[in-house]
């Protein structure tokens, strides 16, 4: 399996099936998660992909482009999914989600070691009827 194959069949499971199986072997003991709003272990974005599971039942997560470079690889992908459970303190609205975002990610022997993901949660807060992504509020 390229790594490619791997990184699609973790995202997928994770993300997309909640099943974190994959996506496990394919971290590094020592992996980090870092975004705008700080960084986290695995422990930490495990009970926040169990968390999406259970307020979007139905989310699937799509790769919507891979680019590897040596130890580093970019990661385009687009998470949908309908609102049927408490979100971020927010009650299930039935709304329809559909949220983007890019990981980049960076290997130590064939195992990810670190993830950078940058995505806008207004999107997803939009979507939600919570936040209105027009003039003003860009």
């Amino acid at each position: 399996m390229t790594r490619s194959e791997a990184i699609l069949k973790a995202w997928n499971g994770a993300w997309g099936d909640g099943d974190l199986a994959a996506f496990e072997n394919l971290l590094a003991p020592d992996y980090v998660r870092r975004s705008k709003s700080g960084s986290e272990d695995y422990a930490s974005l495990r009970k926040t992909i169990e968390a999406m599971h259970t307020a979007f039942p139905d989310s699937s997560t799509e790769i919507l482009d891979i680019v590897e470079d040596g130890t580093k690889v970019a990661v385009h992908w687009k998470t949908t999914g309908t609102h049927q459970g408490e979100f971020m303190d927010v009650q299930a609205t039935g709304r329809s989600v559909n949220v983007t975002g890019a990981s980049f990610l960076r290997f130590e022997n064939d195992k990810l070691a670190e993830e950078w993901v940058i995505w806008d949660p207004r999107e997803l807060l939009s979507a939600l009827g919570i936040w209105h992504l027009g003039p003003g509020n860009a």
